[in-house]
C-alpha cells in the first residue's frame, strides 16, 4: 500500500511537469510566431557572431575614391567646385570602370560656377567678362558623367517629391505569375514619400541612379533593402544600380513570390533577398586598402589598376564631412564603405541570410530540449540536471555559430538558450521547494521513528549544510577588477542571515546583504526564500534601477507572509567599469567604506527605506556612490555592531569602524573584523547571527 507521503511526491512531481510543460508549449508558440524577433537579444547574438567570426575578403572588386583630410588639405574646403568633382570622374572614367558611384548628393547648383558668381558681382567691372568667357562647373560636371558609366545617389526624403527624378525600370516578376502576390509583396519594401536627388542636368547625364539611405535599426546597421518604394516609384540601392550599369543591362527586376520579395535579378545575376526586399550584409572589419585618396588621383599616382573593371565609389569621409554608422563588427565606418561591403557580398554570394524557416526551426528545438528538462528536473539530482541544461545550452550555441559559419545562415540560438536556462531555473525552484515540502511531510514519520533530540540534532545540521551550499562564493564571480569576501556565523545551528551575489554581466556585479527578523530554523527557511525570490526579480529584471527591484522584491516577499517577518536588506550594483554603485537600504545597518588613499572609514547614509515586508506597496528609492580604486565597501548585520561583551558591552559601529581602518583588502578586513569582534564578545553567548560582505573595486 502506498504511503500517504509517497502520493503526496507523486502528486507534486506531476504538477510540476503539467506546469513545466504548459510553459513549453507558450513560449515554444511565440518563438515560431517571430517573437523573438522583437527581442534585442536575437540582435545581439547576431552581432555578436559577426564580431567573433567577420567575414574574410577574398576578392577586392571596389576601390573607394576617398575626399579625405589630405584631399581637403591640398585643394581646398568641402564642397568643391563640381569642375574638381569632373577632373576627378574624368581621371577614374579613363581607367574604364565598371561603374563609378558617387556617393554625394548635389540637389542645388554649384555657388563656386562662374554663371552663379557673375550674378553676385557688379556687371561693369572687368571681372564680370572674364566670368562669362568661363563654362559653367555644373555643365563640366555633367560632361564628365556623361563619359563615364557614372551612377548618382538620391536620398530619403520626409516630404513628398514634387519634381520628376529619374531612375531605371524595375521591373516586378512574380514566380507564380500572380500580380495580387507582386502587389503584395511591393508592399512590404520600406517605403518613402519622397528623395533628394541631384540638379536634373547631372541626373540626365549620369548612367544610373541608386537610392543611397540605409535603416539603421537601434544604432547598428545591419540589413540594407536593395529597393525600395518612393512615392510609388520602385528605386534600386546604390550597389543594385552599379551593378546594372556595370552589366550594362537596361532594367531590374524584382522578383516575388506568395506575397515575399525573393530578390533583385539583374541581367543574368540574381541577388536574394529577405520577405521586405532587405539583404543582410556579412561584414568584414574596415580594410584601409580598400580607400585611395583623391589627392593621389588628381595628382596621377595612383595606379589605373585600382580602377580598371572594378566597381569605384568616391565619398567624402573627412572629419565632420563624412557620415558614419555603426556596424555589427563593433566599429563605425563610413557610408561609403559599408555600400562598397554590399557590392563585395553582391559579388562573392556571401550575403547573410535570416530563412524564413528560422523561427519554427529555433520553436522546435527549444520545444525538443524543453521537454526534455521538463521531465528530468524533477527526477534528476541537481548535479546532473545542471550538468544537462549547461550541456544543452552550450550545444544550441556551438550549433547556431556553426551554422553561421558553414553556411551564412542566421539562426538564433540566445534566445532559446535564456529561454532553456529561465525554464531550468524555474523547474528546479519548483522541485526545490517540492522537495521542501516533501522534507517536512516525511518529517512526520521521521518523528514517530527517532528520539526528539537526535532529530532535532540531525535536522538542524541537514539544515546548516543546505544554507551554508545556497551561499554563493567568491570565485563564482572572479574578476580582477574585483575584491570579495564573505562570512557567515549563525548564533544557532542556522541563521537568518543572508547575503548573494552574481553576475548582471560581463561588467555589473549584484550583491546583497539582509538579517530575517529572529533566527533559527524558521528565519533561516524564510531567508531561503527571500534569497530566492530577490534573485528571481533581480534576474527577471536586470535593467531596473535598484530601488525598482526592492520595491518588487518587498511585494513578492510579502505576499505570503503569514508569520508577518521581516527582512532588513542592502543591496546594490556595482559597475566593474568604472566602481559606480547604485544601492537601497531596506532598514538594513548603514555600510562602511574604507578610502583606499586616505585610509579613513565613512558611513553610507542614503537610499533608505523600511524593512521588506514591513510596509506593504512602499516604494523604495535607490542611490548612487562611486568607488575609487582600491576602495573597499564593507557590509555588516546587527549580529556585529549589537555583539555583547561579558559585561554586557555593545560592540558598536565605532570599534567597526576602527576594526576596517586602514584595510589594505577585503580578506584583511573581514579577518580583522571577524578576529575583533571575537576578542570583544568573548566568554558572551553569541546573541544573533553575524555576517559580513567586503567588496572592493580594483580600477577598470
Amino acid at each position: 500500500m502506498t504511503s500517504p507521503v509517497a502520493e503526496g511526491v507523486a502528486l507534486r512531481t506531476v504538477r510540476i511537469h503539467v506546469a513545466g510543460a504548459i510553459v513549453v508549449a507558450i513560449v515554444a508558440v511565440a518563438f515560431a510566431l517571430g517573437g523573438a524577433s522583437r527581442l534585442s537579444l536575437q540582435s545581439a547574438w547576431f552581432d555578436a557572431c559577426q564580431r567573433i567570426a567577420p567575414r574574410v575578403v577574398d576578392s577586392s572588386p571596389v576601390t573607394i575614391v576617398e575626399i579625405d583630410d589630405r584631399s581637403l588639405a591640398t585643394f581646398g574646403r568641402w564642397p568643391w567646385p563640381r569642375n574638381l568633382l569632373a577632373h576627378l570622374i574624368h581621371t577614374i572614367g579613363g581607367a574604364e570602370p565598371a561603374a563609378i558611384g558617387v556617393d554625394v548628393v548635389m540637389p542645388e547648383p554649384d555657388p563656386l560656377s562662374p554663371d552663379n558668381l557673375l550674378a553676385r558681382i557688379d556687371p561693369d567691372s572687368a571681372l564680370s567678362g572674364n566670368l562669362a568667357d568661363l563654362p559653367s562647373t555644373d555643365r563640366e560636371l555633367a560632361n564628365a558623367l556623361a563619359t563615364s558609366p557614372t551612377v548618382l545617389i538620391m536620398v530619403e526624403s520626409l516630404a513628398a517629391t514634387t519634381h520628376p527624378f529619374r531612375v531605371a525600370p524595375v521591373v516586378v516578376h512574380d514566380a507564380g505569375g500572380r500580380a495580387p502576390s507582386g502587389a503584395a509583396a511591393i508592399t512590404r519594401l520600406p517605403h518613402f514619400p519622397g528623395v533628394i536627388a541631384s540638379l536634373p542636368l547631372l541626373n540626365a547625364a549620369a548612367k544610373g541612379w541608386g537610392f543611397a539611405s540605409v535603416n539603421d535599426v537601434r544604432g547598428t546597421l545591419r540589413r540594407i533593402p536593395l529597393v525600395a518604394d518612393v512615392g510609388g516609384t520602385l528605386v534600386p540601392a546604390l550597389a543594385v544600380e552599379m551593378w546594372r550599369v556595370a552589366m550594362r543591362a537596361s532594367t531590374l527586376r524584382l522578383m516575388t513570390g506568395d506575397g515575399d520579395v525573393r530578390g533583385v535579378r539583374v541581367g543574368n545575376r540574381f541577388f536574394a533577398t529577405e520577405a521586405d526586399g532587405a539583404a543582410r550584409i556579412w561584414f568584414s572589419p574596415h580594410l584601409p586598402q580598400r580607400f585611395v585618396s583623391a589627392k593621389d588621383v588628381l595628382e596621377g599616382t595612383v595606379d589605373a589598376s585600382r580602377f580598371a573593371h572594378r566597381f569605384v565609389l568616391i565619398g567624402v569621409t573627412a572629419t565632420g564631412q563624412g557620415d558614419y554608422l555603426y556596424t555589427p563588427v563593433g566599429v563605425p565606418m563610413p557610408g561609403t564603405e559599408i555600400h562598397a561591403q554590399l557590392l563585395e557580398n553582391l559579388y562573392d554570394g556571401t550575403l547573410l541570410v535570416r530563412p524564413a524557416w528560422g523561427a519554427p526551426i529555433e520553436a522546435l528545438v527549444f520545444l525538443v530540449f524543453g521537454a526534455l528538462m521538463v521531465w528530468t528536473t524533477p527526477r534528476w539530482q541537481v548535479r546532473s540536471a545542471s550538468a544537462l541544461a549547461l550541456a544543452v545550452v552550450v550545444a544550441m550555441l556551438a550549433a547556431g555559430f556553426a551554422v553561421y559559419r558553414g553556411g551564412h545562415v542566421l539562426l538564433d540560438a540566445a534566445t532559446p538558450a535564456l529561454a532553456l536556462f529561465a525554464l531550468f531555473g524555474t523547474l528546479l525552484a519548483m522541485t526545490l521547494a517540492a522537495a521542501t515540502r516533501n522534507r517536512k511531510a516525511l518529517q512526520v514519520v521521521v518523528q514517530r521513528q527517532r528520539e526528539e533530540n537526535a532529530r532535532v540534532e540531525g535536522e538542524l545540521a541537514a539544515a546548516r549544510r543546505i544554507q551554508t551550499d545556497m551561499l554563493p562564493e567568491a570565485s563564482t564571480v572572479a574578476d580582477r577588477r574585483l575584491g570579495l569576501v564573505a562570512a557567515m556565523e549563525p548564533a544557532q545551528e542556522v541563521g537568518g542571515d543572508l547575503y548573494d551575489f552574481y553576475r548582471l554581466d560581463d561588467h555589473r556585479l549584484f550583491f546583497m546583504l539582509g538579517d530575517v527578523s529572529g533566527k533559527g530554523l524558521s528565519a533561516s527557511i524564510f531567508m531561503a526564500v527571500s534569497k530566492a525570490l530577490c534573485k528571481s526579480v533581480t534576474l527577471r529584471s536586470q535593467d531596473t534601477d535598484v530601488g525598482d527591484l526592492m520595491t518588487a522584491t518587498n511585494l513578492e516577499i510579502g505576499r505570503d507572509n503569514a508569520s508577518s517577518l521581516f527582512v532588513t536588506a542592502f543591496a546594490g550594483v556595482l559597475d566593474l567599469t568604472n566602481g559606480d554603485v547604485e544601492y537601497c537600504n531596506a532598514g538594513h545597518e548603514n555600510p562602511f567604506i574604507v578610502r583606499k588613499a586616505s585610509g579613513a572609514v565613512e558611513r553610507v547614509d542614503d537610499g533608505g527605506g523600511p524593512p521588506l515586508c514591513a510596509v506593504d506597496g512602499f516604494a523604495y528609492r535607490s542611490a548612487q556612490l562611486r568607488l575609487a580604486p582600491g576602495d573597499l565597501l564593507c557590509l555588516v548585520t546587527d549580529g556585529v555592531t549589537e555583539a555583547e561583551s561579558a559585561a554586557g558591552t555593545l560592540y558598536g559601529v565605532d570599534r567597526v569602524a576602527a576594526a576596517l581602518s586602514g584595510a589594505p583588502s577585503v580578506e584583511d578586513a573581514v579577518a580583522r573584523l571577524g578576529s575583533d569582534v571575537a576578542a570583544f564578545a568573548e566568554g558572551a553567548v553569541q546573541s544573533d547571527d553575524i555576517t559580513m560582505l567586503a567588496l572592493s573595486w580594483k580600477g577598470p
